[in-house]
């Protein structure tokens, strides 16, 4: 029998601390999660709020935000659906089919979780010392390897089990795992390809990475590469930034959801006009802020990305105001036909992936429609002009361009009403 913890630390690493404190404590009643700030963390004038949405930086037990059983910001703080499906694997066995799989709470996902987790959290069983819960460094090949016997529900030999923390902690639906480059030192996520892959997602991934960063968007540098004959995506992480000699210190971040306080199963009703609201207030250079997420929405549109929900997008947390991370997960999704829609309402309660119904959000952004318009045109300039040179850099085959060109890169309808439609050399 696995039991449920009913008491957590939650330990913070300051802004530019490379070693964590002791912030406060968690608390189960039910399936509910109760938070409060430790005495000595609210003595020390270097303290800030874990966020102050929802955890505002004050003394006594703060309850979750109404329709939450846990506070966002924690919640961003765990795993999603497969480094829960890992965890799971490595606590059931065979035995998996035997339990639902929401059978074990948040609580559990915590204490199991890696600590090399997104953000600058922890959670641990002491609030006295700190034990890291670290994997020995695996290569990609073993990961790989893990990944395809998770995917498979298949037992992972003892051989692979160092592999388990790498991929415990750390948010989306598709295989992935953390690394450190054993050559530069550098913080990575690895992103693999899929055995049930229909198409070739990573190099996809890999060309609307690069090409958002050629357009002028704030990206995350990315490699790609091979392990087991099967491509990966390497993304430098933006969370970890090296402190003195004893190691990295680790940047807050908060989601979009976050920033909303919704829940997940009411983020349907997220709008990119409602994040541009939240970012005038809370954001610093909101005006900069808010061109730059307009250039994210359109470059969305025009690489077919529509898993853009919100907690696709983040910001730094620096106790007092947000700062918007660099563009991540920009990944184009199959379609089934020529229509889609993105994840999140771009305006007027629509969500078509459609460069027009973009342009009447323009005036949430503070753009008018000429400068909305500009933005739009350099984005399909450089997408076309640098369509070969990064797909040759993806390793894409000639039928791997065909496939994407018109489809998912410049797709034909997102220019209905907006103008002609630009081809991409094949």
């Amino acid at each position: 029998m696995i039991s449920e913890p009913t008491e957590l630390f939650v330990w913070i690493w300051l802004p530019g601390a490379s070693q964590p404190v002791v912030a406060g404590r968690v608390a189960r009643e039910g399936t509910r999660i109760f938070f409060n700030y430790g005495r000595s963390y609210l003595e020390r004038p270097d303290a800030i709020a874990v966020f102050d949405l929802d955890l505002p930086l004050r003394a006594g037990l703060i309850d979750p935000p109404p329709g939450h059983d846990l506070a966002p910001s924690l919640r961003d703080a765990l795993p999603d659906r497969w480094g829960r499906r890992v965890i799971v694997h490595d606590l059931l066995g065979y035995r998996r089919d035997e339990i639902a799989g929401d059978a074990f709470g948040e609580m559990t996902f915590m204490a199991r979780s890696g600590s090399d987790r997104i953000g600058a959290l922890d959670f641990q069983a002491s609030g006295q010392e700190y034990l890291p819960r670290e994997g020995e460094e695996a290569s990609l090949d073993e990961l790989m390897a893990f990944s395809d016997r998770i995917e498979a529900g298949e037992p992972v030999p003892p051989a692979l089990d160092r592999a388990v923390l790498h991929g415990s902690s750390i948010g989306g639906a598709r295989p992935k795992a953390l690394r450190t480059d054993a050559g530069s030192g550098r913080k990575l996520i690895a992103k693999f390809s899929a055995a049930s892959d229909s198409f070739a997602m990573v190099k996809a991934e890999f060309a609307a990475m690069r090409l958002a960063a050629l357009a002028g968007i704030d990206t995350a540098p990315v490699t790609i590469t091979r392990a087991l004959d099967r491509d990966v995506l390497l993304v430098e992480r933006f969370d970890r930034v090296p402190a003195a000699a004893d190691g990295w210190a680790r940047r807050a971040m908060v989601s979009a959801l976050t920033w909303t306080q919704e829940h997940e199963m009411a983020a349907h009703h997220i709008s990119y006009p409602g994040l541009a609201d939240i970012i005038r207030k809370k954001f610093h250079a909101p005006k900069q802020t808010l061109r730059e997420m307009f250039s994210r929405l359109t470059f969305n549109i025009l690489v077919g990305n529509t898993d853009d929900h919100a907690r696709n997008h983040a910001a730094f947390w620096d106790g007092k105001l947000l700062r918007l991370t660099p563009a991540y997960d920009i990944a184009p999704q199959r379609r089934a036909g020529s229509e889609a829609n993105q994840a999140m309402i771009i305006a007027e309660g629509r969500r078509t992936s459609q460069l027009t119904l973009a342009l009447s959000a323009a005036p949430a952004f503070l753009l008018d429609t000429g400068t909305a318009r500009g933005i739009i045109d350099a984005q399909v300039e450089t997408i076309a002009r640098h369509w070969r040179q990064v797909s040759d850099e993806a390793g894409m085959t000639q039928v791997e361009r065909r496939f994407f060109a018109g489809r998912q890169f410049l797709p034909a309808y997102a220019f209905d009403d907006y103008g002609p439609a630009v081809g991409l050399e094949p």
